[in-house]
């Protein structure tokens, strides 16, 4: 491991980006974390610098494209392989964002609000030549979600359950079989640890 930054962290994955021999062909990265890692942020803060790079960005969130609540919630609302197998509209996503990008050239900022469960009735965007698709979530590896990069921020167990508010105690079933099954830090193309925020390590490949 590598103690670095979080602006190396995040100029690590943008140079991932650059010096692509097709810079005209659209790119998806997936930022996936615990909600204690806060992906959104890293996901944000990859947006300025590859617009400088040159990278229209199309930034979206997983959040904005869960199952109708009458499917995710079937099983209760605090079923843990649910969380886990039921909320993501990975057919949805793929369709809408991270293949149809590639395909038709447009995507969906978003499907559904997940606090009133409606449809945002959002419009399709028309992608500009190299759009790169920021997408952020957790428990997202391993769903067949079409991404080109896949960054985890990874946490220790006794960490990750520090972080969960006791109402949120449910959802540490669902981490803990999503590290089991999916094994995200195998998975992912960049692995950061952010146990201590301040101070993430960038898990070098040996």
């Amino acid at each position: 491991m590598q103690a670095v930054t979080f602006e190396r962290v995040v100029a690590h994955v943008v140079e991932r980006f650059l010096g692509d021999d097709d810079d005209a062909r659209p790119a998806r990265v997936l930022v996936d974390g615990h909600p204690s890692t806060r992906p959104e942020a890293l996901a944000d803060a990859l947006v300025e610098p590859l617009r400088a790079a040159g990278r229209p960005v199309a930034r979206v969130r997983v959040r904005d494209f869960l199952r109708p609540a009458s499917l995710r919630l079937e099983r209760g609302r605090r079923d843990p392989d649910a969380l886990l197998e039921e909320w993501i509209d990975v057919g949805g996503l793929n369709r809408e964002v991270l293949t149809g990008i590639v395909r038709r050239g447009r995507w969906l900022p978003s499907l559904r609000d997940p606090a009133t469960d409606r449809a945002t009735r959002a419009a399709y965007v028309d992608a500009a030549p190299g759009t790169v698709v920021v997408l952020d979530g957790s428990l997202a590896l391993g769903r067949g979600l079409d991404v080109d990069l896949a960054v985890h921020l990874a946490l220790q167990p006794a960490t990750e359950t520090r972080n969960t508010p006791l109402d949120e105690a449910w959802t540490l079933a669902a981490y803990g079989r999503y590290r089991r099954e999916a094994q995200p830090e195998r998975r992912a193309d960049v692995v950061a640890r952010v146990d201590h925020p301040d101070r993430p390590a960038l898990v070098l490949p040996d």
